[in-house]
C-alpha cells in the first residue's frame, strides 16, 4: 500500500503539503498530546525508570554483542519445539519465503497482525501479487488498508485519520452498514464485528514479534486489541516475521524491555495483551496452529551491526521519539516517504535506501535532543543523525559545488583588501534591495530562509567601515 509518488527523495515537497493540510494538523495535534502526557504520567509513577532505561540499554547492547550465538540458540529451540526457522538476507528473500510457505499450505485467505517488519519488506504487496487475500486485523492497519495507504506511525498506523474519515471508510467498504458511526466505541465495535469472521476463515496467520527469547525459542507479542493472539492461534499455519535484532537471551531480559516498552509507547504499565508463543500446537493444547514458521529478517542489519550505526539496532519500535519530535508532529509520517518516519526513520531509511534517495531525512531535524531524552534504550539519535549528515557531506552528494564555494571563500578570506571591497558592495546591494524596510521577503539563493520568513538586512555599512568611522570620531 502506498500513496502515489511517495518517496524519501521528495520529503521537502511532501512536508510542505502536510503543513498545508489543516485536517492532518488537527489529527496530529490531538494524538501528540495524548502520547506525550500519558508517557509522562506512566514514567513518573516508576521512580526507578531511569535505572530501567540503563538496564534495557545494557542488555540490548550485550545481546547485540552475542547476536550470532543467541540466534543459533533460538533456532535450535524453535526446531526442538516443532517449528521451522528461515533466514532472509533481503526483503525480497523474506517475501519469497513467506509466499512459498503460504502456497505450500494451500492458503487462500491470510489474517495478518501488525508487523513493522512486514511493512518494511512490502509483504502485503507480495502476497496480493501472488493471488492471496490478505486481511489486516489490527484496527489501525485495517483502516489504512481500506484507505489504501501506508502507516503514518509505527504503533498507531492511522493516527492521521479523523473519526469522520474512518466512519466514511467503513460506510464505503462495509456493505451491510447503513449508518454513519460517529463515536469511537461504535467504530471499534464495527471493526471487531467484521474482523472476527476473518480469523475463523483464515488459512494462515502472519504476525510480527516484539521479542525473541533465545533460551526457550519463544516469542513475545505485545498488542492492545488481541488481534495478534487470534492471528497466531486460529489459522492452521502461523508465520512470524521479525528482525534479527529482536532476540534477547531469556525472559528476565524480556521483562526489563517490556517494562520500558509499554510506558514509552502508549503510557501503559503493560499492554492489554502481552502474549508468549512457543511453536506449533502440542498434543494436549486446546488451540494453536498445526505448523509454525519464523522468518528472521536481516535486510541490512548485519551491515549496521559492524558500523558506526550499531546503536540503532537497540531500537524496540516504541514510537516515543516520533511522539516527542517537533518535525514529525508537524508533518506526520507520510511526509517521510518510507516505512519508518520520525527520528528513528531518519536514521534507518538512509541506511536502508541510501543517502542519494533519503539524504534529506537526517536534515529534517532540529537536533533539539528530545528523541534521545525519551528513548527507553538510550539510543543517541541526534548523534547518529549528525554522523549521517557528515557522511552525506563526505560522500559529496553536493560535494563538488560545496568544495568550489568553500575554495572561493578561502581565496577571498586570504586577501583582506578584496574581502572588504566585495563585502562592502554586498551590504550596499542588500540595503538597496530592502529599500528602507530593513528586510526582504524574497532573495535569490536564499529561498530556504525567505520561503517561511523575512530576511533581516544590514544597515548599509560593513563592520570595518563602522570601526574606522568610530576611530575617526
Amino acid at each position: 500500500m502506498s500513496l502515489p509518488g511517495l518517496t524519501p527523495r521528495k520529503f521537502k515537497i511532501q512536508a510542505q503539503a502536510a503543513l498545508a493540510d489543516p485536517v492532518l494538523r488537527g489529527a496530529l495535534g490531538r494524538a501528540r498530546s495524548g502520547f506525550v502526557d500519558k508517557r509522562a504520567r506512566a514514567v513518573a509513577a516508576v521512580p526507578e525508570f531511569e535505572a530501567l532505561r540503563d538496564e534495557a540499554r545494557d542488555l540490548k547492547r550485550h545481546a547485540l554483542a552475542r547476536l550470532d550465538s543467541l540466534l543459533e540458540r533460538y533456532e535450535a529451540e524453535v526446531t526442538a519445539a516443532g517449528g521451522h526457522v528461515h533466514w532472509a538476507e533481503t526483503a525480497e528473500d523474506a517475501c519469497r519465503l513467506i509466499v512459498d510457505l503460504c502456497a505450500r499450505a494451500g492458503a487462500r485467505k491470510i489474517a495478518k497482525g501488525k508487523s513493522m517488519a512486514g511493512e518494511e519488506v512490502a509483504l502485503n504487496a507480495a502476497l496480493e501479487g501472488a493471488g492471496f487475500e490478505v486481511i489486516e486485523t489490527d484496527l489501525g492497519e485495517y483502516i489504512i488498508q481500506l484507505a489504501d495507504e501506508p502507516p503514518s506511525h509505527i504503533i498507531a498506523p492511522a493516527v492521521h485519520k479523523t473519526r469522520e474519515q474512518i466512519a466514511h471508510l467503513f460506510r464505503q467498504h462495509h456493505a451491510d452498514l447503513d449508518e454513519d458511526l460517529t463515536e469511537i466505541p461504535d467504530l471499534v465495535n464495527e471493526a471487531r464485528r467484521v474482523l472476527r469472521q476473518q480469523f475463523l476463515s483464515a488459512d494462515v496467520g502472519i504476525t510480527g514479534a516484539n521479542l525473541l527469547i533465545a533460551d526457550t525459542g519463544s516469542h513475545v507479542l505485545v498488542t492492545n486489541e488481541g488481534n495478534g493472539d487470534l492471528s497466531s492461534t486460529c489459522p492452521r499455519v502461523h508465520i512470524v516475521i521479525a528482525g534479527i535484532e529482536k532476540v534477547v537471551p531469556d525472559f528476565a531480559a524480556a521483562a526489563t524491555v517490556l517494562r520500558v516498552l509499554a510506558r514509552s509507547a502508549t503510557g501503559q504499565a503493560i499492554t492489554s495483551y502481552t502474549s508468549v508463543f512457543s511453536g506449533p500446537r502440542r498434543a494436549d493444547d486446546l488451540d494453536g496452529p498445526e505448523a509454525f514458521h519464523v522468518v528472521l529478517l536481516d535486510n541490512g542489519r548485519s551491515d549496521m551491526l559492524g558500523s558506526e550505526f550499531r546503536e540503532m539496532l537497540r531500537c524496540i519500535r516504541c514510537g516515543a521519539c516520533l511522539n516527542h519530535c517537533p518535525v514529525y508532529t508537524a508533518v506526520g509520517g507520510h511526509a517521510y516517504g518510507a516505512v519508518y518516519p520520525g527520528p528513528m526513520g531518519s536514521v534507518l531509511t538512509p541506511l536502508q535506501w541510501g543517502l542519494r534517495e533519503a539524504g534529506d531525512l537526517p536534515n529534517a531535524c532540529t537536533l533539539n535532543g528530545r528523541c534521545a531524552t525519551v528513548c527507553p534504550v538510550r539510543i543517541p539519535l541526534p548523534d547518529l543523525l549528525r554522523r549521517l549528515r557528515s557522511r552525506a557531506h563526505r560522500d559529496a552528494l553536493d560535494g563538488a559545488r560545496n568544495r568550489r564555494l568553500l575554495a572561493a571563500w578561502v581565496w577571498l578570506a586570504r586577501r583582506p583588501g578584496w574581502y572588504r571591497r566585495l563585502s562592502g558592495l554586498g551590504v550596499r546591494v542588500l540595503r538597496w534591495l530592502g529599500r528602507g524596510k530593513g528586510r526582504v521577503s524574497r532573495l535569490p539563493l536564499a529561498a530556504g530562509w525567505t520561503g517561511g520568513r523575512d530576511l533581516p538586512l544590514p544597515e548599509g555599512r560593513t563592520f570595518f567601515e563602522q570601526y574606522r568611522k568610530g576611530r575617526r570620531a
